[in-house]
């Protein structure tokens, strides 16, 4: 790698970081957030939604003790400039120069896709992280079978399985090693299912809770299918997915697909058979349109090195009205990232979102975290006021119900400054933080529009407060109900068997 290309990519990480820090200035925590900060005071060798490594970097994270948005965004930033390194590594090694390191990082700022997915602390961002390394160490081993490649590739595909399981989709991929000669002579000569066994080993803590647990896991996809991935249009997906990219990125990523099967890509075929094995696969899975967002970054490199060996090495002017074109898709980073202030998002009018209010409402903002830090002060706020209602007597011995794992989440994370009690729920993972034994006498619950739904756990229930969210997108998400709840009609043990089959509703 030449100084020049160093250069480039030290720019576009200064970029990168630079509008992730705006966007923490003018962002609260998204819902799934504060579930995965939750974790890290709760460590284990799984969850019900995804695998442990989230919680031990949310355990690191919490060690600050700090309820700053940029504190828990650490670690997503630093795998978000990784990212970018190794889609560069990932383009030298296919032959790439300066000129296609460019086109490449140029097209990850523009994309809206990641933006918000590089931006918040999810295991989604991790996923990219671990897909972009899998690959790079893939076409290390295409390239020169050497075993310590393969070693390499077994941990940190374990590190990726561990982190999102579409680690699968990769690992079908994977097995495009099979299908050739060159690279199946040599997996058997480094034999292979060594390395099999010792992934099996080292994900096998995992696989083991999730069996002790019944798989969790597998009825919250169930549930997924059920409620959102059954009723996809594969249509509607890709159209999203094309918009996530920005469509001016096409100028690199169908180029990409051809180049991918170009003769001169030949000695790259694992590669782009892995990756079409990748995608068949999760087209068939259904996955959600960002599901296939770290198998496009492995696409983009293959469409830098076509634009600068087939295109640019004869009519190197040709830079310079793609740059202008890449460059006008700045204008879309809005869409996936808050760089602007709410104030400023809610006076444009985006093409592609539906800004339609919904009845009842004054604003529709599609991500919760351009609006959560108003909206989890005045919810605190009200439940602080609540609390400090209750005689002295009472208070020390009350806990507050959140029916979302978002609500409860944000009181544990919030409790010290508004002087709360800690929040227990029953939905996702919080399901096994539940406390054991006799519920207190008084409990305060906060829900959306949940009806009587805490009526039925407790003898005496009253309505106390409603909180009006004038930002959601949802009748559901548009208020919150403050109830204070006394004589429970079970212990926490009896109220976990009742909600063992209600986990994900």
């Amino acid at each position: 790698m030449n100084r020049q290309t160093k250069l480039v990519i030290f720019a576009f990480g200064i970029i990168k970081l630079a509008l992730h820090l705006i966007a923490d200035s003018h962002s609260g925590f998204q819902g799934d957030e504060l579930l995965h900060i939750e974790t890290g005071n709760n460590l284990a060798f799984g969850y019900m939604e995804f695998p442990p490594l989230i919680g031990v970097l949310a355990f690191m994270q919490n060690l600050l003790q700090s309820e700053s948005v940029f504190v828990h965004h650490i670690f997503s930033h630093i795998a978000a400039i990784l990212i970018l390194i190794f889609v560069s590594k990932i383009t030298i090694e296919l032959g790439g120069k300066t000129t296609a390191v460019f086109l490449v990082l140029m097209c990850i700022i523009i994309a809206p896709a990641f933006g918000r997915s590089q931006q918040l602390f999810q295991p989604v961002v991790f996923s990219q992280f671990f897909w972009v390394l899998n690959f790079y160490l893939l076409t290390k081993y295409v390239k020169y079978p050497d075993k310590k490649y393969l070693w390499y590739l077994t941990l940190t595909t374990a590190l990726a399985f561990l982190t999102k399981y579409d680690a699968v989709f990769f690992i079908v991929g994977v097995s495009s090693l099979l299908l050739f000669k060159s690279t199946r002579q040599a997996l058997l000569k480094h034999k292979f299912w060594l390395n099999i066994i010792v992934f099996i080993l080292l994900i096998s803590p995992n696989i083991i809770w999730q069996v002790a647990h019944d798989f969790p896991v597998l009825k919250m996809f169930a549930r997924l299918y059920e409620t959102q991935l059954d009723k996809q249009a594969p249509l509607g997906v890709f159209q999203g997915f094309l918009m996530a990219l920005n469509p001016l990125t096409l100028l690199i990523t169908f180029p990409a697909i051809i180049s991918m099967f170009h003769h001169s890509m030949k000695a790259y075929r694992p590669l782009s058979v892995s990756i079409l094995l990748s995608i068949i696969f999760l087209t068939f899975s259904q996955g959600k349109g960002y599901y296939f967002y770290p198998i496009a970054l492995t696409i983009l490199p293959f469409g830098g090195v076509f634009w600068e060996h087939i295109i640019l090495q004869k009519r190197k002017w040709i830079i310079y009205p793609i740059g202008i074109i890449l460059f006008i898709g700045v204008f879309l980073i809005p869409f996936g990232m808050p760089v602007f202030p709410l104030e400023s998002y809610l006076k444009h009018d985006y093409p592609y979102e539906n800004r339609e209010v919904i009845k009842g409402g004054q604003f529709n903002v599609r991500f919760d975290e351009r609006y959560s830090k108003e909206k989890w002060a005045v919810t605190l706020k009200e439940l602080k006021n609540v609390y400090d209602s209750l005689p002295n007597a009472e208070k020390n011995n009350t806990i507050i119900w959140g029916k979302h794992y978002a609500q409860a989440g944000a009181v544990n994370l919030f409790n010290e400054r508004y002087d709360l009690p800690k929040a227990f729920s029953l939905h996702g993972s919080f399901y096994n933080w539940v406390p054991e034994g006799e519920m207190p006498e008084t409990t305060i619950g906060l829900g959306y529009n949940v009806g009587d739904f805490f009526k039925g756990y407790f003898d005496e229930v009253v309505k106390i407060k409603t909180i009006y969210n004038p930002y959601s997108k949802t009748e559901e998400e548009q208020h919150q109900h403050i109830y204070i709840c006394k004589n429970p009609k079970q212990t926490f043990d009896e109220l976990k068997t009742l909600f063992k089959d209600r986990v994900f509703e």
